[in-house]
């Protein structure tokens, strides 16, 4: 009889050392996708930063060009008006 329980001990361990492997080798796996995930985002993130500092170099280019051309255009009226003043 104490043989059949220490068998049935044995059994239980078993088991539980097979649902043991089994939950690392699934939280292996998902440590690995967590990992994949993680470096996918890192690249995402830094073509994202890319771009923001692209857009942002346009946007100070487009309001320099924007003020370039208001400070041309004033200069334009101030030319025509002393045209018109020589009444030609």
């Amino acid at each position: 009889m104490a043989t059949t329980t220490d068998l049935q001990s044995i059994d239980r361990l078993e088991e539980k050392v097979k649902q043991l492997v089994g939950m690392i080798e699934t939280l292996r796996a998902d440590r690995s996708k967590a990992l994949d995930n993680a470096a996918r985002l890192e690249r995402e993130l830094d073509a994202a930063t890319t771009k923001i500092s692209e857009l942002e170099s346009n946007t100070a280019e487009a309001t320099a060009l924007r003020e370039e051309r208001e400070t041309i255009r004033l200069r334009v009226v101030e030319i025509i008006s002393h045209i018109d003043k020589l009444n030609l």
